[in-house]
């Protein structure tokens, strides 16, 4: 789920300098994109950049990357104090275009951001996006970046070494990057024989070369066989850049274009608050569509591989998008509001002696829809009864205070994170100890005979709900705790962005599981094993998903008891009951506006690779062995 940021500017520095009085008008408009989207990515962040129509012997290509905390912060940080450095030193003018075109590695027209999220690879500053692809031709130099995994980096990297290539098995991006370069190279070299053998001189082919250069073609070759999610920036040394969706639209981009810039953000919002935009002037880069700006600044947007059905991330609306889109704000409002009926069941309709609040901060605003739905509930049935009373003549004033002023929703701010407390103790039993310190909790605010309702976002694997969270709850003592999750039950790993790929630890996984095995019904697990080997020996396109088999046993309902069986805290004096609910996939679809996917909660997959990757998952979990089960190496 990483962030990508591009800036393309549109007039030479100067413009800048003269209009905002910042020659590095560009460069700051990157960093606001980029911290904009820091809930995309902890694990490490890279700018890179490109300068067009730089004099020969002159480095065109740089970039930085850090994998430190607060890497977005440390890069930007050193380059600023790198340009006070040389004002003070007078080693060069940073308010001069021209010096900073020459001495400052950024000071060109082409710039890109990446914030990392690690699914894969490794976790310092190697596997930190943008990757380099060098050459000493223009034309051959490649920078990329990118929001994506892909479920069939095993199958590329063999398409690789097919070809005689040598990659490096590190991640996907490397495969990709691979990929794009032999394009580019094949391209490259059929235009430079040509034009050495129409007797051009050496020093006029970069030039044409450079003009000629298809990127449409080079990509579409390239992403032929790409099987997942993703949203990719890159540029050629040349200065040609480009940014793809994938061709089910699974990751997000927007860009805008005035005339001045070209901007490109994974969100939308980044984009409205940084350029000061209202909602209709940021475009959404459509499922398989390519964003292209030649070193000319001719911009063009092109269908590079045929679109396929729909099947945006839903999380990006659940959790992973920042919360002041206003589609998003309204999308986690009608997940909250959603889960009214069920909460009015989980207790009994007593708004009376109930208490609602939420945890963590990321679920507020579907907290407030819970709220806003309650309170709509219990105004229709106050006017109901009320309704009823004056037809029978018995409308009293002890009805009207009782109606009017009572049994009405109750919220709370019961849970407090203390972003201060941090959990590095090397033993797993003391982290296990912090983590249910990490909130503090608002005592008095609960008595004994309430029931307390906690809104999440979602529940994945349970681990942080059952040690940490109801552990803190529980010492309010209340009669009892209701847990609401606006996303439904994940059953089914993740293959395309998210960090959710080893199916054994879902908690509803686990649930399913115990059920069977309580109901006698254990031998199925086996069942479906032998399945999952058998789908991996057909082609992939022909794969399915017998993982489905686990749930059809059982209703929602009772995997949810089973997950509240299963979530109830250890070693605590709270004898209370507690019962989980999830938002069903059918209320989830009817929250979000658009076409989203729900793979991992319905088990159905967009591409091929998804069906591979679940059947993996279930193999490694029933041969007890851990890890990713994406297909990467070879």
């Amino acid at each position: 789920m990483c962030g990508i940021a591009v800036i393309r500017l549109r007039k030479p520095l100067e413009y800048y300098k003269d209009k905002y009085d910042n020659p590095l008008w560009g460069f700051n408009k990157l960093f606001l994109l980029m911290e904009k989207q820091h809930n995309r990515g902890h694990d490490g962040a890279g700018i890179g950049c490109c300068k067009l129509n730089s004099p020969t012997g002159k480095p065109y290509i740089s970039r930085r990357r850090d994998s430190e905390k607060d890497g977005l912060a440390n890069i930007f940080r050193r380059e600023l104090k790198h340009l006070n450095k040389a004002d003070r030193k007078g080693i060069f003018d940073p308010k001069s275009p021209a010096d900073l075109r020459e001495h400052f590695d950024f000071g060109g027209e082409i710039l890109m951001g990446h914030l990392r999220y690690g699914t894969s690879g490794t976790f310092d500053e190697a596997a930190c996006h943008p990757y380099i692809r060098k050459s000493n031709w223009q034309t051959r130099t490649l920078m990329v970046q990118g929001n994506f995994n892909l479920t069939n980096t095993g199958q590329l990297n063999r398409k690789l070494i097919s070809r005689g290539q040598h990659p490096v098995f590190d991640t996907d991006t490397q495969t990709v990057l691979e990929e794009i370069g032999y394009h580019l190279d094949e391209e490259h070299t059929e235009l430079y024989r040509s034009l050495r053998d129409q007797q051009m001189a050496g020093e006029e082919i970069p030039e044409h070369i450079s003009e000629s250069l298809d990127l449409e073609k080079i990509i579409a070759k390239s992403a032929q066989d790409w099987d997942g999610g993703y949203a990719i920036s890159g540029a050629v040394g040349n200065g040609d850049m480009f940014v793809i969706r994938d061709p089910h639209g699974i990751r997000p981009c927007h860009y805008y274009i005035d005339d001045e810039v070209i901007a490109v953000s994974s969100e939308r919002v980044p984009l409205m608050t940084v350029f000061e935009l209202d909602e209709e002037n940021v475009t959404e880069l459509m499922p398989g569509e390519m964003l292209s700006v030649k070193n000319t600044g001719e911009i063009s947007t092109s269908q590079f591989l045929e679109a396929k059905p729909p099947s945006y991330c839903s999380f990006e609306s659940i959790y992973f998008s920042r919360g002041n889109d206003p589609k998003i704000y309204q999308e986690r409002k009608d997940m909250g509001q959603a889960l009214v009926p069920q909460v009015m069941n989980a207790i009994d309709h007593d708004l009376e002696k109930t208490v609602f609040s939420f945890i963590p901060n990321t679920a507020e605003i579907a907290y407030h829809g819970l709220l806003d739905g309650l309170r709509l509930n219990r105004r229709r049935e106050v006017l109901g009864d009320l309704k009823e009373a004056r037809d029978k003549g018995t409308l009293s004033d002890e009805l009207l205070e009782s109606h009017i002023l009572g049994n009405w929703p109750r919220s709370e701010k019961i849970a407090h994170k203390d972003i201060k407390l941090r959990t590095f103790i090397s033993q797993e039993k003391d982290r296990n100890v912090l983590a249910s310190h990490v909130y503090d909790i608002t005592y008095g605010a609960v008595n004994p005979s309430d029931t307390l309702v906690v809104l999440e976002d979602s529940i994945v694997r349970g681990t942080t709900l059952k040690k940490s969270v109801l552990r803190i709850l529980s010492n309010l003592n209340p009669k009892k705790i209701v847990v609401c999750s606006t996303a439904p039950q994940i059953r089914f790993p993740d293959c395309y962005g998210i960090d959710m790929a080893e199916i054994g630890k879902f908690i509803a996984f686990q649930a399913a599981e115990n059920l069977l095995r309580k109901n006698g019904k254990a031998g199925l697990l086996n069942d479906i094993y032998q399945e999952c080997k058998e789908e991996l020996l057909k082609p992939r396109h022909e794969r399915t998903n017998p993982v489905k088999k686990l749930y059809s046993c059982f209703t929602d309902e009772e995997v949810s008891a089973e997950i509240s069986v299963i979530s109830y805290p250890e070693a605590v004096s709270w004898k209370g009951e507690l019962e989980i609910v999830y938002l069903s996939t059918e209320n989830l679809h009817k929250s979000l506006k658009g076409e989203y996917g729900d793979w991992y909660f319905t088990g159905n997959y967009p591409t091929p690779g998804g069906y591979t990757t679940v059947c993996r998952a279930y193999i490694q979990h029933f041969e007890k062995k851990t890890g990713r089960a994406y297909d990467l190496g070879i």
